[in-house]
């Protein structure tokens, strides 16, 4: 997939004086592979979708955001890989840095790998460059099997996805809630609240809400 391998082309998209995103090279992986799901207000309102692989966070920008519903096919572009410490950034870009403005953490959680239609991948990284990858998700708000299919490009061209809900048991008749309603499963705050805080140089709230 495009995007950028290890962390050199997200690296060079920032300057690490100016912004509080991480740079990345101390978080060290866990038992079991994360994933996290931030909402983003930059030039244009999304989702972006992250998979903890091989030390990195595989990233997807998801305009219309994952769903619970199967019928939903959601079209997700491949971004450059994120270090692992991304999974604790929320907060505000500064205007002229890439990607400036507010980010929240919409969900989080760990996923397993499940078996794919494209039997020739030894690994999940694999599974990924082959163009399709099935998992399970066990967040806070998404839960069970999801799959994420290359539909267009590949071979150094933009690639273009599609995230999909498995037709399981976790499936419902749901959509993506409105992103500017949406809270932070680590906060409780919205995307108008984490702004109008650090603009103000204040803290952050600890209610929660779905």
């Amino acid at each position: 997939m495009t995007g950028g391998s290890g962390l050199d082309t997200y690296r060079g998209k920032r300057h690490f004086d100016r912004t509080r995103e991480p740079r990345g090279g101390r978080a060290t992986a866990g038992d079991a592979p994360c994933f996290v799901v931030q909402i983003h207000d930059a030039s244009t309102l999304h989702f972006d979708f992250r998979l903890e692989v091989d030390d990195v966070w595989k990233s997807w920008s998801v305009p219309k955001g994952p769903s619970a519903d199967p019928h939903d096919k959601r079209l997700a572009i491949p971004t450059e890989d994120h270090p692992l410490e991304y999974r604790e950034f929320e907060g505000v870009i500064a205007q002229g840095e890439y990607g400036a403005g507010t980010v929240i953490i919409w969900d989080e959680g760990s996923y397993r790998p499940l078996p794919g239609k494209k039997g020739k991948a030894r690994t999940f990284g694999e599974a990924l460059e082959l163009g399709h990858a099935a998992f399970w998700l066990e967040g806070s708000k998404l839960h069970g099997g999801y799959a994420l299919t290359r539909f267009r490009g590949g071979a150094g061209e933009r690639e273009s996805w599609l995230l999909v809900k498995e037709n399981d048991e976790r499936a419902e008749r749901r959509g993506t809630p409105d992103a500017r309603r949406a809270r932070s499963v680590r906060s409780g705050r919205t995307l108008r609240r984490v702004a109008g805080e650090e603009a103000a140089g204040g803290g952050g709230g600890d209610e929660r809400e779905r």
